[in-house]
């Protein structure tokens, strides 16, 4: 769903280390969407979760029993889906062309994908999907940098493009309004292999020079080994804030 084609695409070349390191989402922000979603629509009607990677958030979905199509333009992530998800049906798609007919779905989910999108056509083409009263949930986990080894892992890592975006008041285009906004915050267990596999799943990480990405990767470990709340863990816990808005069509 590029903006820069050159990171957005970037992900299927680390399927791996995505799946496996990415965090999923909080199951207080998934009923929380759906609340704001339901009231207008029957228990039947299309989700459609676009930019759906390798299935993180299309997982919680599945799991309420809701009948969802995922949308991914990049073949590998499409593919991880699949075998995740067998029963989603997952379609070649991005945020601008969305492959799906005219108010045919109740509820768009848009996970951590937003920020690579040309927010004024895709918002055109959520307005054409959505059904009359159908909502946008758009979607971010960001690490709470308020906790100090967390700030210190932002300095060794740098910043991705969804933490330098505006997930708080996060911009759409015309016909869609921001309707409202809430924040969920919990941890997340990782073990060392996943903690390495978040990090170098990260789009600037695939796409840096190998000397580059090893020298970070070691600073990494240098952090899990010498930090006084993460020196000799098992597992780490990484304290995120979920933030999610609400859009509709403007009435």
């Amino acid at each position: 769903m590029p903006r820069s084609t050159d990171h957005a695409l970037s992900f299927g070349r680390n399927v791996g280390d995505y799946d496996r390191g990415r965090p999923s989402y909080p199951a207080e922000a998934l009923e929380w969407i759906l609340e704001q979603a339901a009231p207008e629509h029957p228990a039947g009607s299309a989700v459609v979760d676009l930019g759906a990677g390798t299935g993180k958030f299309t997982a919680g979905l599945v799991g309420r029993g809701l009948r969802v199509v995922a949308v991914e333009p990049d073949a590998a992530m499409r593919e991880r889906l699949t075998a995740n998800l067998p029963t989603v049906t997952a379609l070649e798609g991005s945020g601008e062309h969305i492959p799906l007919d005219d108010a045919s779905a109740a509820l768009i989910t848009v996970a951590q994908a937003w920020h690579w999108v040309d927010v004024d056509v895709t918002s055109r083409e959520v307005a054409r999907v959505l059904e009359p009263g159908g909502a946008l949930a758009l979607v971010w986990n960001i690490r709470d940098a308020d906790v100090d080894w967390v700030a210190r892992l932002g300095e060794v890592m740098g910043a991705s493009e969804a933490e330098k975006y505006d997930s708080v008041t996060p911009p759409v285009g015309a016909p869609l309004e921001r309707q409202a906004y809430r924040e969920f915050r919990w941890v997340n267990e990782m073990t060392r292999e996943q903690f390495f596999a978040m990090v170098a799943s990260r789009s600037y990480v695939i796409t840096m020079a190998e000397a580059e990405r090893d020298r970070m990767l070691a600073r990494l470990g240098e952090l899990l080994d010498e930090h006084p709340d993460l020196a000799g863990r098992a597992s780490y816990p990484m304290p995120y804030v979920t933030r999610v808005t609400i859009a509709r069509v403007a009435a």
